[in-house]
């Protein structure tokens, strides 16, 4: 038995993260929706009317930005730069709400005042949003997006007529606090606090980000290489596998059956067709004969050229695992025959399927290097089980097995084993290649 243990790099090709982090951004999108109700109705009943009246068709301005970069996310067509361009979209227009004179407000105010209100607090929503992206450098340049267009924006403000951008030197306290409540006083001071107070959020938030994506890969690297073993073990054994800590690593002996399965006349099938049907119509019958595996709790332990190995009771054996092997084995070959008799195998001409199953000690645990490990079964009932497999060819039939599975299937349960035991016939003893004493067997013609 040979599972390969090897340590992949994981990155954003990753299938799973690239999922969880479009559930991600579907949730950033709903948070969006939300946060923008909350500030429509804010905007209802803070702001003069009909003031709100201009703010509405800005936010489903908002609200269409945020479908865009979700679709333009999924879409094929989809760049790196695409993501950013949305980024600035957003500051960039929130900037111009919070900083634009509303004309509709029924006061005579000058653009300056529009930096009284405080709506530089807004700008922490937006950046908020983006923290569910997984992408610490997006958090990064909306911060600098919001900077930025703020910035700009405010000296657009401090270059208009009339603007006053610093308190008279030298005055006294009232002509200072006289300056300070004009209208057109811009204290650039409180607005570098802004910027630096937002450009550190931002690079906070990243961290926090980065360490986020960094546990998601991992979560999605783990998620990988748990489908990676219900490729080769039944859900159980996976479950084990990735819960303890080196559960192989103490090699051990217990009960199990081991079944082989190949091809017959495989070689002189495959000498005249081309590669891609052959390849076709073997990955076809592997993939019946590994669900019949896995339908009966079974573990693949590999393919072998047009064939395979499985186990019945590894890594931890279970007490149905002799009855579980027979039951495949009859049903491996059934689901064979019932392949070549469809349309799928019409092309199959004399391939036969052999089947050879054995139930007894077998030894366990992982072989190999520390940089390279393989989960191997080995013993001499892996050996009879390969022989077996080989007998059908000598005797002319589709399975062979062990009476030894048929009696430990027996003691599992005598019901079903009554059933696969209708299906076969005994055979009597064989003398397998490479032992001196004879194996009484059972088979299926």
């Amino acid at each position: 038995m040979a599972q390969t243990t090897t340590q992949t790099d994981h990155g954003d090709s990753n299938p799973t993260f690239r999922t969880e982090e479009l559930a991600a951004q579907k949730v950033a999108l709903w948070g969006r929706m939300l946060a923008l109700a909350v500030i429509a109705i804010l905007s209802t009943i803070l702001a003069p009317w009909p003031g709100p009246l201009m703010y509405y068709p800005v936010m489903v301005l908002f609200v269409l930005l945020g479908i865009g970069a979700y679709r333009a996310e999924r879409a094929p067509w989809r760049r790196e730069w695409h993501r950013y361009a949305f980024v600035f979209a957003d500051f960039a227009l929130l900037s111009f709400v919070l900083l634009y004179p509303n004309p509709l407000i029924p006061f005579d105010l000058p653009p300056q005042y529009s930096l009284r209100f405080g709506n530089f607090i807004y700008f922490f929503v937006l950046l908020a949003v983006l923290a569910y992206l997984y992408r610490p450098g997006v958090v990064l340049w909306g911060g600098v997006s919001a900077a930025l267009s703020w910035s700009i924006g405010v000296a657009i403000l401090a270059s208009l007529p009339g603007a006053i951008t610093a308190p008279p030197v030298g005055e006294d306290r009232e002509v200072l606090l006289q300056t300070m409540a004009d209208p057109h006083f811009i204290d650039l001071g409180v607005r570098l606090q802004e910027v630096i107070v937002l450009l550190l959020t931002a690079g906070l938030l990243a961290l926090a980000v980065s360490r986020s994506r960094a546990i998601a890969l991992r979560q999605a690297a783990l998620a990988s290489e748990r489908t990676n073993l219900a490729r080769y073990f039944p859900r159980k054994t996976v479950d084990l596998l990735a819960t303890r800590t080196n559960p192989l690593s103490q090699p051990r002996e217990h009960q199990a059956a081991v079944l082989f399965a190949d091809l017959i006349s495989f070689t002189n099938w495959a000498e005249d067709r081309p590669a891609q049907e052959t390849i076709s119509v073997l990955r076809q019958i592997h993939e019946l004969l590994a669900d019949t595996v896995f339908r009966h709790d079974g573990t693949l332990d590999k393919f072998i050229g047009d064939g395979l190995m499985a186990t019945f009771g590894t890594p931890e054996p279970t007490d149905r695992d002799a009855v579980n092997a027979l039951t495949a084995a009859v049903e491996m070959a059934d689901v064979f025959r019932l392949w070549k008799e469809s349309k799928q195998g019409t092309d199959a001409g004399d391939l036969e399927l052999a089947v050879g199953v054995h139930y007894g000690t077998i030894i366990l645990g992982d072989i190999g290097t520390s940089r390279r490990m393989e989960f191997a079964v080995l013993g001499d009932t892996v050996n009879v089980a390969s022989r077996l497999e080989q007998a059908n060819r000598e005797i002319g039939c589709r399975c062979v097995v062990s009476t030894a599975l048929v009696e430990a299937a027996e003691a599992e349960s005598p019901a079903e084993t009554a059933t696969a035991l209708a299906r076969l016939h005994r055979h009597g003893p064989l003398i397998l290649r490479g032992r001196s004493a004879s194996t009484e067997v059972l088979m299926l013609e």
